[in-house]
């Protein structure tokens, strides 16, 4: 089993920069493709940003891309730094992880590991 612990996000102003940091832990935990989805209040969950197993594939939603960077490094442990952020951004995200890749994870179905979600508010 995978754990998946989040952590970063608060409070920021529009404009402004944030990051959030996700640990995996466990058995497969380096070999897993691993993500975030954010979730606003009374709107769906959506995708965010992925990444393959080793890196070298990143995945980003239309609405953060050019925002939004994905890294990984060490390999059981992704990095969101968004900048230039927006009052729309504000969610929970969470952290998502899946053995099946970064372009199934980011289909967002049937997912396997997920984390507790962090709480980002940006302000107007």
């Amino acid at each position: 089993q995978v754990q998946l612990v989040e952590s970063g996000g608060g409070l920021a102003q529009a404009g402004d920069s944030l990051s959030l940091s996700c640990v995996a832990s466990g058995r497969t935990s380096r070999d897993i493709a691993m993500g975030w989805f954010r979730q606003a209040a009374g709107k769906e969950r959506e995708f965010v940003a992925a990444i393959s197993y080793s890196g070298g594939t990143i995945f980003y939603a239309d609405s953060v891309r050019g925002r939004f960077t994905l890294s990984r490094n060490p390999k059981n442990t992704v990095n969101l730094q968004m900048d230039r952020l927006k009052p729309e951004d504000t969610a929970v995200y969470y952290c998502a992880g899946d053995l099946s890749g970064s372009n199934y994870l980011k289909r967002g179905q049937n997912i396997h590991h997920w984390g507790n979600g962090v709480l980002v508010t940006v302000s107007s």
